[in-house]
């Protein structure tokens, strides 16, 4: 029954544990499917700008990018597929999952599309995408964050974690794709706009009301 209820959700994350195991013990298969921007732009190898995110640094990166989509990821999904019926909702969720994997990696593709030392993995942008989509269509949620024992309003950290990556990656050489973060966290804030734009004034109004 639930997984009938969160397809999508369940399909990435078993999709994603299989493909990252098997490419923790074959290193080739890493190599071809990391975001590499200098073979992207140079060798014109566009695909490594979706499959980066099938795969992991290592088990600690893989257990916490997809704890994180599935506790925000089944939310969302049962919220679309409420409010655009079960085939379109699981759509939109899919759409706002891949293609906020691919716009996180824009940023990064532009500072280092001639640098052959760049080169990165992971979910993370794509997580971050379905993260703040679901913060935007839901403000009066609540987070909590390891170590800090109280819930913090997820509007707040919203604001609080899209700054920090800002300046994280402005910053630059901390070995995070603070960037890939910020760009997908951007995108799930403009597809949530883009199909029902008047969660912004809802977001606005909840917080100053």
């Amino acid at each position: 029954m639930m997984i009938s209820h969160f397809p999508v959700t369940f399909i990435i994350i078993v999709l994603t544990v299989l493909i990252s195991l098997r490419a923790f013990k074959d290193n080739d298969l890493k190599y071809k499917m990391i975001f590499y921007p200098y073979k992207v732009n140079h060798e014109k190898e566009l695909y490594r700008i979706g499959t980066h995110i099938l795969i992991h640094a290592d088990t600690m990166h893989l257990i916490f990018n997809m704890f994180v989509l599935f506790s925000f990821g089944r939310s969302l999904e049962f919220i679309f597929r409420d409010y655009f019926g079960p085939g379109m909702g699981s759509v939109h969720f899919f759409v706002l999952y891949a293609l906020g994997g691919i716009a996180a990696s824009i940023w990064p593709f532009l500072r280092n599309k001639n640098n052959p030392n760049y080169m990165s993995l992971g979910a993370s942008g794509a997580v971050s995408a379905v993260l703040f989509a679901s913060i935007l269509w839901m403000p009066e949620g609540g987070i909590y964050l390891l170590f800090i024992p109280f819930e913090i309003p997820a509007w707040l950290f919203g604001i609080l974690y899209l700054a920090f990556e800002f300046y994280m990656s402005r910053r630059g050489s901390s070995g995070v794709a603070h960037d890939a973060h910020f760009g997908g966290a951007i995108f799930g804030i403009l597809y949530v706009l883009f199909i029902n734009f008047k969660k912004a004034p809802e977001f606005i109004n909840y917080i100053i009301g």
